[in-house]
């Protein structure tokens, strides 16, 4: 379990930001400046946990199509309302963790780590539902 804790304490540590920009709000009121860090953290986060799905030298196309499909269209939600772009990265999230649950090294992972990625999961996926609130009304 060892080679786990690292893992799973950094997990958690990134929930931070997220739910520093949930309290802010609630603490001095929204901001754009709040609402922009907190997409963009978003778009971070999930870019990166899209890009574990990819194993060097061990995928299939369908696997590449796993990866990319969560970020792909982040570019064109740039142009759309802030909650709807809120709105893609919440299920983005889950879908994010579906295509990992589905990989062969599941399996292979800690049952500690299997649970820290559903609570992280839901608690980021909780976080959106917050922000997407407070950008649909703001005071």
């Amino acid at each position: 379990m060892n080679k786990f804790i690292n893992h799973i304490q950094l997990g958690y540590l990134g929930l931070l930001p997220f739910l520093a920009c949930v309290g802010w709000p609630l603490l001095v009121g929204s901001n754009n400046f709040n609402m922009q860090f907190f997409t963009f953290y978003s778009i971070a986060i999930l870019a990166f946990m899209s890009g574990n799905l990819w194993h060097a030298g061990q995928q299939s196309y369908r696997d590449a199509v796993k990866a990319i499909l969560p970020i792909l269209p982040l570019g064109f939600l740039a142009f759309l309302p802030q909650h709807i772009t809120l709105a893609w990265l919440a299920v983005s999230f889950w879908l994010v963790l579906q295509f990992e649950k589905t990989s062969p090294q599941w399996q292979s992972y800690h049952a500690d780590y299997q649970k820290m990625r559903f609570v992280l999961t839901s608690v980021v996926f909780v976080c959106h539902i917050f922000v997407i609130g407070i950008s649909l009304y703001p005071n």
